[in-house]
């Protein structure tokens, strides 16, 4: 599990660029954001804030919503443009000497600090470990460190204590909890915990919610390190109608709901990974256990697979970015059912592809039974005639 200075990853790549200009027409498996959303209630909510664009926004009620939601003081909550801006915030208000980022994981961290002007650290996670911490890995001298807990883009949920060990008097401890509300019961969340020093955790509500669009997402740390933080903020940094998506986003209900989706992310993802695994032989491999809404997956010749799935339609997530990965990876998205999806590219050489379906919520995990292709799927799914006839489709 070395350590190692930063290379020439393409760290602002991300996976919307999957799905960009000609990319929009793919069934896409690159993004992290939950189909279907966000819902009616919420796009309702939302509209309604429109009738006070005309005054600035106050924050005050969504940042007590969401301090409730953890059991917090107020002054421990910062809401900020999506978690993004987190990172960015961090950046530029710690004064850092070494700061180290645990990869693979979202690159956008490791992006802030060095636009900021901080040389970074990586401690790379081995595959041979599951890419799961070792807490000794880690400097003793890093008076920064991010993780990230499920991990973008392993889908690692580390232990809670084992994250907790990091902390050390002098150091800042960051993790990212974007995927936290995709995992049933948030089991090793860190967020609203107040006895481990140093700790800073974001959240995003822009994955489960479905609001990458409007950007809304906060930090949990101790009083004063969200003091520094907000003072390098703009004013106004939150708009109304993401400071209305917030406080509804945490409401006793929407957490049910949420609960629910993980839920269901969970039935469906282990649907995918059965599927996946029927191409072991053929080389692929999938990093389990899987606890996020997405699965990372090792297969030869990923890149070639990767350009032949989007002839066939279908846009997943390079690997390649993420320091400590290279083009042999792929992440997919995992989706509900009745979406065409891909469930696994067999060996390198063979060419063959196969797509599936995903179960929905309560349904069981039958192991899958191939047949011939079915009529073509609607306009927004449907491939091209001479890709589609070497398509095996598999029923759910």
């Amino acid at each position: 599990m070395p350590t190692e200075p930063v290379s020439g990853h393409d760290l602002r790549h991300h996976g919307d660029a999957e799905v960009r200009d000609d990319g929009g027409a793919l069934v896409d498996l690159a993004v992290n954001v939950r189909a279907d959303t966000p819902p009616d209630w919420l796009r309702d909510r939302i509209a309604a804030s429109l009738a006070g664009l005309a005054a600035y926004p106050d924050g005050r009620a969504a940042r007590a919503a969401v301090a409730a939601r953890h059991g917090l003081p107020v002054e421990r909550v910062l809401l900020t443009a999506g978690a993004a801006e987190a990172f960015v915030l961090l950046a530029r208000a710690l004064k850092v000497s070494r700061p180290v980022v645990v990869h693979p994981q979202f690159t956008e961290p490791e992006a802030a600090l060095r636009d900021a002007g901080h040389t970074v650290d990586r401690v790379l996670l081995r595959e041979s470990d599951g890419f799961r911490l070792d807490p000794a890995a880690v400097p003793e001298d890093a008076d920064l460190v991010v993780v990230g807990n499920p991990t973008n883009p392993t889908s690692v949920l580390h232990p809670a204590g084992v994250l907790a060990g990091l902390a050390r008097p002098g150091r800042t401890l960051v993790v990212d909890e974007a995927f936290m509300d995709a995992v049933p019961g948030e089991r090793e969340a860190l967020a609203g915990r107040t006895d481990v020093p140093g700790l800073v955790v974001l959240r995003s509500l822009t994955k489960t919610w479905g609001l990458a669009g409007l950007r809304i997402g906060y930090v949990v740390a101790a009083a004063e390190t969200v003091a520094l933080l907000e003072r390098a903020q703009p004013l106004w940094p939150v708009s109304t109608p993401a400071l209305a998506a917030a406080e509804a986003c945490v409401s006793p209900a929407a957490l049910v709901e949420a609960e629910e989706a993980a839920r269901v992310v969970a039935a469906n993802r282990a649907y995918l990974i059965a599927g996946l695994r029927d191409f072991a032989s053929h080389g692929l491999r999938v990093v389990e256990p899987a606890e996020a809404p997405f699965v990372l997956v090792r297969v030869p010749d990923g890149a070639a697979v990767r350009e032949r799935l989007r002839t066939l339609g279908y846009a997943t997530r390079r690997g390649d970015t993420f320091p400590g990965l290279g083009t042999e990876w792929l992440r997919l998205a995992v989706r509900d059912r009745g979406r065409r999806r891909v469930v696994g590219g067999a060996g390198a050489g063979t060419g063959r592809l196969t797509a599936g379906r995903v179960p929905t919520a309560g349904a069981q995990a039958a192991p899958p039974q191939r047949a011939p292709l079915e009529p073509a799927p609607p306009a927004a799914t449907r491939l091209p005639v001479h890709a589609a006839r070497r398509l095996r489709a598999v029923r759910g």
